[in-house]
């Protein structure tokens, strides 16, 4: 059930919801967190909702979406609400913001957030450069952006390991997870080897390419060469060089993975690129700092470009000289029993 309210206020939204919880038997008691979304593309902000949908199976949530409508316009708010088949296990409202209000869209969340409950701000399209300082940021304990939307996703990844705060964290990130642990699984087998050197090949602005090489440079203390090739999509290949011979988890279509190491057969590993929906319901799952993340980003400045010269993030640094903690403000325009 989708119902429009426009012109409205956020007080008659959340009587609104009242109203549909009475009516409609809709409930808010097992909501565990609120999910704020920022985006200003009408495509992007579909997308966002389909994901949050999908998340909100494992994680029921209260959604709040921000959008920015005209800031020409005259000031109102254009609010929607959906519950029932159109918003999975959650209650979504979507708020449009117009004229000096488009600016605000901290004061206009605020009302209605879901009281004691954790709060996540996620920008699925093109985030602020430093999320911990961006009004919307302020009210989270945890932070998603995606270099990958960004115009420069690079330049964008730089920029975030320059601002980073406890609690941010990337959904560029969250794509390596099955990287990860394939990796790790193979150097747990023997021969139990230092690892001399290390080669990441993957498309030339591919943030999650940029991020292994940074959590292999980090973790190894050995030398880790990016390169950048246009052959195919996203990370290509990982080779992990040692005495006994090389380590090698290639994809190159995108969707299977092999896996090669001296003394073990090769295996073919279902190792497909992750959809927003399955990244965000692991996001999700926890609200404390991402030590590794940070160690990553912390990571890129210890890359080797290929022609041997230091790449862009060789001059970002994951430690923040000082940052302040981001606020929870207390919401006490509607009450729950949860």
């Amino acid at each position: 059930m989708i119902i429009d309210l426009p012109s409205t206020t956020t007080s008659a939204l959340n009587k609104k919801l009242v109203e549909i919880r009475e009516q409609g038997g809709q409930v808010a008691l097992g909501r565990v967190l609120t999910l704020v979304i920022v985006a200003d593309d009408d495509a992007k902000l579909e997308d966002a909702i389909e994901a949050a949908n999908d998340a909100s199976r494992e994680h029921p949530s209260r959604v709040i979406v921000v959008a920015k409508g005209a800031r020409t316009a005259a000031p109102r708010i254009d609010g929607q609400i959906r519950v029932g088949g159109d918003a999975g296990a959650s209650e979504v409202i979507v708020l449009r913001l117009y004229g000096p209000l488009a600016a605000q869209g901290q004061s206009a969340v605020v009302p209605l957030l879901l009281p004691d409950a954790p709060i996540v701000t996620w920008w699925p399209g093109a985030g602020p450069k430093a999320p911990a300082e961006d009004p919307l940021g302020q009210l989270a304990q945890r932070r998603i952006t995606d270099s990958a939307a960004e115009k420069s996703p690079i330049r964008s990844l730089t920029t975030r390991a320059k601002s980073y705060v406890e609690g941010d964290t990337d959904l560029a990130w969250t794509r390596l997870t099955r990287w990860r642990a394939q990796l790790v699984s193979a150097l747990d087998l023997p021969p139990y080897e230092k690892i001399t050197s290390a080669t990441v090949t993957g498309e030339a602005d591919s943030p999650s390419t940029e991020l292994l090489a940074g959590w292999l440079a980090e973790y190894l203390k050995a030398p880790v060469h990016r390169v950048k090739s246009s052959s195919a999509q996203g990370i290509i290949s990982v080779k992990l060089e040692r005495k006994s011979g090389a380590v090698e988890l290639t994809r190159p279509d995108g969707r299977v993975g092999t896996l090669t190491q001296p003394g073990q057969p090769t295996r073919r590993i279902a190792l497909q690129r992750r959809s927003n929906p399955e990244c965000l319901v692991e996001e999700l799952r926890r609200l404390d700092p991402d030590e590794i993340y940070e160690a990553a980003l912390h990571g890129l400045h210890k890359i080797a470009a290929s022609n041997g010269s230091k790449p862009a993030a060789a001059k970002a640094s994951a430690k923040p000289a000082a940052a302040a903690k981001p606020k929870t403000p207390r919401k006490t325009a509607e009450k729950s029993t949860s």
